[in-house]
């Protein structure tokens, strides 16, 4: 496979990240012309999500056309040229293939519902009463994860929204259509995949009421996906790729197997257990303050585990699905740099390869819209209303949504501080975030030595300038305290150390290693230094720090 340790993957939600046409709408001429920022930036691959023809119910991961480019993004022919000229930058492009489910608007599932058994095939449909689903299994949406369709008096599974039916994997005849897409965009010299929900399509051939939970337990990490994964990269050519599966409930075993270089799967993965730090009882819907002991447990085991099995992390913290992290881990206001800076150190030194998501370089913080109205994610607007079915005020509502909506990603990047943010010269599909402020903005960022941008920037130049960091092993310190973060990273001589504080007070903690005689590599407070002569250290809110010898 590829050496991607030193790489770093930059995230672009299309939508919402450069519209040149002037109808609102993000497109791909728009990620062309940002591709000297980019490569500024110093990152190696675009991930962009699907751009694909769509109705738009799921913002795009509800396919209709896997080989096709929907014309609110663009052509083929914009395509092809920004693979081109990335090709010209030393960026490659990494396509977001959404295999688990289609739009039901998707040629397959239309033929499907015309009564053609060859498609009807390709999903998973189950004949039965129109007032008894197959099983009691709940969407990842909300609400039944079955929908009955009179015409055919059939159930067809979809895990997610009603317009998104799930694949039935188990057909040999799906499997290859799959492969032949991916074979597809090869030669249109695509050369990185991420796979969505991966981990789903693999169904039990027992389906069956869950009465423990939504009936994930039955279908995350499935009866064949191990097997299905190995012959879709094998066949599909594509085991020289970088390849990134997301991963919805799963294990570290699990995700061994998947990222493990012997298994010939995935070149590695993304798991969620250190983003539910902050969900009451493991609901994503009930707000709590992060767990910062849990969140150190999570960081641990899965860290280690991985080095430990040869499995691969992709290390992110933001994406189109969750929150801003300054909003979440961070501080909005008066710390609102240093903890910027805090957050993507502490992901960036760690073993794995780390991924930026669009504006999460300039420190962008939650939408925080205060009517429903201007919300458009489709999991929001059920969930709204089921807070308030629960009982819910709508104020109370809409704090919630403020937390956890994954609106908050998906609000228009800021490239200045004109009245759209640079984003476009129309009002946005999605109204600019409640936080907008000129610092918060490229144009700003880049004309400050001290800003988010820079630190990012020398965060991506270290990874490729030390060894250690992409190749290195790890291991965690105990600082006396959940709010600090502290880990060493080691190849031959190189050694580096790790500090960062999760608090907005000051935090002592203990100094005891010869590593407090490294010289300061990196830090976002100016001047700072550990003294060697001292056995405790008072860190600064949200201080970060990097010492090494190297």
């Amino acid at each position: 496979m590829t050496d991607f340790s030193d790489k770093v993957v930059y995230q672009i939600y299309p939508k919402s990240f450069r519209d040149t046409n002037g109808d609102g709408f993000g497109d791909i001429p728009g990620v062309i012309e940002k591709l000297d920022y980019l490569q500024e930036l110093g990152v190696d691959y675009l991930w962009l999500t699907p751009f694909f023809p769509s109705p738009q119910n799921d913002n795009g991961y509800d396919v209709a056309d896997y080989c096709a480019v929907d014309p609110r993004f663009g052509t083929m022919e914009d395509l092809e040229e920004l693979v081109r000229q990335g090709e010209k930058r030393g960026i490659g492009l990494m396509l977001d293939m959404v295999f688990n489910h289609t739009s039901t608007e998707h040629a397959w599932f239309q033929k499907a519902l015309a009564g053609d058994e060859k498609y009807q095939n390709y999903y998973i449909f189950k004949d039965g009463a129109p007032d008894r689903a197959p099983t009691n299994w709940q969407s990842k949406f909300g609400g039944p994860a079955w929908e009955y369709v009179p015409d055919l008096k059939k159930w067809y599974l979809r895990l997610y929204d009603v317009t998104q039916a799930d694949l039935n994997w188990d057909n040999p005849e799906v499997r290859e259509e799959l492969k032949e897409i991916l074979r597809f965009w090869k030669r249109k010299g695509i050369r990185a995949f991420r796979f969505d929900v991966i981990n789903l399509v693999s169904k039990p051939e027992k389906l069956e009421d869950d009465f423990q939970g939504d009936g994930r337990r039955f279908y995350s990490d499935g009866p064949h996906i191990h097997e299905y994964l190995k012959e879709l990269v094998r066949d599909a050519g594509i085991e020289d790729f970088v390849t990134a599966g997301e991963m919805s409930s799963t294990s570290v075993e699990q995700c061994i197997r998947y990222s493990s270089p012997k298994e010939k799967e995935l070149s590695m993965c993304f798991n969620f257990h250190h983003l539910k730090a902050d969900y009451k009882d493991g609901d994503k819907w009930a707000l709590m303050p992060t767990d910062y002991k849990k969140l150190r447990k999570l960081f641990v085991e899965w860290q280690m585990e991985m080095q430990r099995g040869g499995g691969w992390n992709a290390l992110f913290w933001c994406n189109h699905d969750q929150p801003r992290i300054v909003s979440r881990m961070g501080d909005e206001s008066t710390y609102w740099k240093e903890s910027a800076k805090m957050l993507a150190g502490i992901i960036h030194f760690m073993r794995g390869t780390p991924y930026i998501y669009q504006g999460e370089e300039i420190g962008m913080l939650n939408a925080r819209y205060p009517s429903i109205k201007q919300y458009r994610d489709v999991e929001s607007l059920n969930y709204y209303q089921i807070l308030l079915d629960a009982g819910r005020t709508e104020k109370e509502a809409l704090e919630t949504l403020a937390a956890r909506s994954r609106d908050n990603s998906r609000t228009p990047m800021q490239w200045s501080g004109e009245r759209y943010g640079g984003f476009s010269e129309a009002e946005p599909w999605l109204p600019m975030s409640a936080g907008f402020r000129r610092e918060i903005t490229v144009e700003a960022q880049q004309q400050d030595k001290d800003s988010i941008l820079a630190f990012y920037k020398r965060l991506i130049a270290m990874r490729k300038r030390y060894p250690v960091i992409a190749k290195g092993k790890i291991s965690f310190l105990d600082t006396g305290t959940d709010m600090v973060l502290a880990y060493e990273r080691t190849l031959g001589k190189q050694r580096i150390v790790v500090l960062g504080s999760f608090s907005g007070k000051k935090q002592i903690i203990p100094v005891d290693g010869a590593w407090k005689r490294y010289p300061v590599l990196l830090e976002n407070y100016e001047g700072r230094e550990i003294s060697p002569e001292e056995e405790w250290y008072a860190m600064e809110p949200y201080e970060f720090m990097v010492l090494g010898t190297v």
